[in-house]
């Protein structure tokens, strides 16, 4: 009778331990698991997104920033083509200015001034300018020298000739200057003279 009891007992215990661990309730807690897992899967995405979100603000704003930089290279490029141009003009009026021998070199000295005004519009409005090197102090980042002549005190380190125009560009070098400059000469340490070497030595 005692064992019918405890067996009764204990086979509640198990329906009730079924009941509360049953499939239906590792289901349950599986399910509610998964949700807390997605939920802070969900969160990371949400951090995810809110990250790239700033990296292209800030890639867009850097975009925005560098826009006119790229804008004045391809405009600096294009610009710097026209150069070789305007030195074959220059040339030409230089000879052209050389030789007014013949009647109608006056015509074509004033169409060649036409063609240096247009030009020089063009460059100031695009922010170009001419450097103007002559009778200045050498300067190296925006020349070259081609040629070295003689100088004196006054004139020593200064350019006297610009053989090729260089340009500014804003603040910046479009094309340094070709010129010679002045060097004084050295003079030279007076050597001292030998004495003749005593005979019978």
């Amino acid at each position: 009778m005692k064992n019918h009891k405890a067996d009764e007992k204990k086979a509640k215990k198990d329906e009730a331990l079924d009941c509360v661990c049953g499939p239906e309730a590792q289901a349950a807690a599986a399910a509610a698991g998964d949700a807390e897992m997605q939920g802070k899967q969900s969160e990371d995405y949400y951090n995810q997104l809110l990250r790239l979100q700033a990296d292209f603000e800030n890639y867009r704003k850097r975009i925005d920033k560098e826009k006119p930089e790229w804008v004045k290279l391809g405009k600096a490029e294009i610009l710097a083509r026209l150069l070789p141009l305007y030195d074959l003009l220059l040339a030409a009026h230089s000879h052209v200015n050389g030789a007014k021998e013949g009647g109608n070199s006056d015509d074509v000295l004033k169409g060649l001034e036409m063609i240096f005004k247009e030009f020089s519009k063009v460059f100031e409005a695009e922010g170009i300018r001419p450097m103007e090197p002559v009778g200045k102090p050498y300067d190296p980042m925006a020349g070259e020298i081609l040629g070295v002549v003689d100088g004196t005190e006054e004139n020593d380190g200064l350019v006297t000739e610009e053989l090729q125009k260089g340009f500014y560009y804003g603040d910046k070098i479009l094309r340094p200057a070709r010129v010679k400059i002045a060097k004084k000469k050295a003079v030279s340490a007076p050597q001292p003279q030998q004495k003749p070497a005593e005979e019978g030595q």
